[in-house]
């Protein structure tokens, strides 16, 4: 139910706020992310309420949406990881939007600054890894102290996720993985990025946990009555994979909230993900 986050020590949920849901205007469908501005705030101080304690936003979100979102309603709050990001632009002043988001979020420092790609191609893979380029700056605010960790996320599992890995300049990686984009974690090769920042003893965290409502629009198409509530078994599934540290999950409301949490709580509904190939890996 717990784990270990890195530097700081910190007990964490294996559950975590996707800050995303709450910050973006018609993310994933009609929703007014300003309108609904005070139910998120709610909804995030439930979710801390009720024992969760990983957060993660971004400046992305909404223009600082988010970031402000989770400032007001985590406030004063103790005991939190929270982490943020930075685009992944060249020329970008690294320090400059972590103060912006330090701002936001009413923090003098965070636990945790990830490089913001969506997609990391080799040219700029080669600009963040190059002398003085965001790694090296990313590495000094956290000698400062103002990040306890850095990392970078990706919805990719290119070469240059793996070239981000090798540095070993990072802490965490955060990479999308659910029941349908499984490319991360193969393990009848076995292969997959997850394998390769588990070598580097990195920390990884799951985005995309419930499939961004995917597999949910499959499901009607396949089942137009759509008379099964699926989200628990989807968060069940990365929760189960031995290899991801934190899942995380985009809440808007208190029912959100509640069904995530219960979720997270059910332990006896994981399952054992490489036994389930494994028909493909004991035939004579």
């Amino acid at each position: 139910m717990f784990t270990t986050f890195p530097r700081t020590g910190a007990t964490v949920t294996r559950l975590g706020y996707g800050g995303a849901a709450i910050g973006l205007t018609n993310y994933l469908g009609p929703y007014d992310a300003h309108a609904h501005r005070a139910t998120a705030i709610a909804a995030v101080r439930r979710a801390a309420d009720a024992g969760m304690t990983y957060f993660d936003t971004a400046p992305g979100y909404g223009a600082g949406l988010s970031e402000e979102i989770f400032g007001e309603a985590l406030e004063g709050r103790t005991g939190l990881t929270i982490a943020t990001k930075v685009k992944a632009e060249p020329g970008i002043d690294v320090r400059a939007s972590l103060e912006a988001s330090l701002t936001r979020l009413r923090r003098p420092r965070i636990d945790l600054l990830q490089i913001h790609g969506t997609s990391i191609d080799r040219p700029t893979c080669a600009a963040i890894l190059a002398k003085g380029g965001m790694l090296d700056q990313l590495a000094r605010l956290r000698d400062e102290g103002l990040v306890a960790a850095i990392g970078f996320t990706s919805e990719d599992n290119n070469p240059s996720i793996y070239d981000l890995i090798a540095s070993g300049g990072f802490d965490t990686m955060q990479i999308a993985y659910n029941l349908l984009l499984q490319h991360p974690y193969e393990p009848t090769r076995p292969f997959g990025s997850l394998f390769a920042a588990k070598e580097k003893g990195m920390f990884t965290i799951a985005m995309r946990t419930i499939t961004s409502s995917i597999f949910q629009r499959w499901i009607k198409l396949a089942n137009p009555a759509d008379t099964f509530d699926y989200t628990p078994a989807l968060i069940q599934f990365v929760l189960s994979n031995k290899f991801i540290d934190v899942a995380l999950v985009g809440m808007r409301t208190h029912t959100d909230v509640t069904s995530g949490m219960a979720a997270w709580r059910d332990t006896r509904s994981r399952i054992d993900i490489d036994a389930l190939w494994g028909r493909y890996t004991n035939v004579p």
